[in-house]
């Protein structure tokens, strides 16, 4: 990842990670990214808050951290969203993220 993105922040209490949410897709998957953020299609509606229950189990197993871990500081009833990765490292988040990154285009 170079400089120009901000997908990823590392702060003090660990990761933050930015998505915008596609609610109501077919399935889970990552369907492209920018520098500001990864576009990720999620099965679940933008109702009672089960998009956002469904991003964060959707991240927990990307990162491969347990759901407690995660937790969403920004765009609650957004589609923009940014989550806390707490106590992550940004080498082991980057390395996850580029992994899958690596497979798709760039919007």
């Amino acid at each position: 990842m170079d400089n120009s993105f901000n997908i990823l922040q590392e702060t003090k209490e660990g990761i933050i990670f930015c998505a915008r949410l596609v609610p109501n897709s077919s399935f889970n998957k990552i369907a492209g990214y920018t520098n500001e953020y990864v576009r990720i299609k999620i099965s679940a509606p933008a109702v009672e808050n089960k998009a956002n229950k469904e991003f964060i189990s959707f991240c927990s197993e990307l990162f491969d951290v347990n759901k407690s871990k995660i937790s969403i500081v920004s765009g609650e009833k957004s589609k923009v969203k940014k989550v806390l990765i707490k106590n992550a490292a940004i080498e082991d988040i980057t390395q996850k993220l580029m992994f899958v990154l690596d497979s798709i285009h760039k919007d």
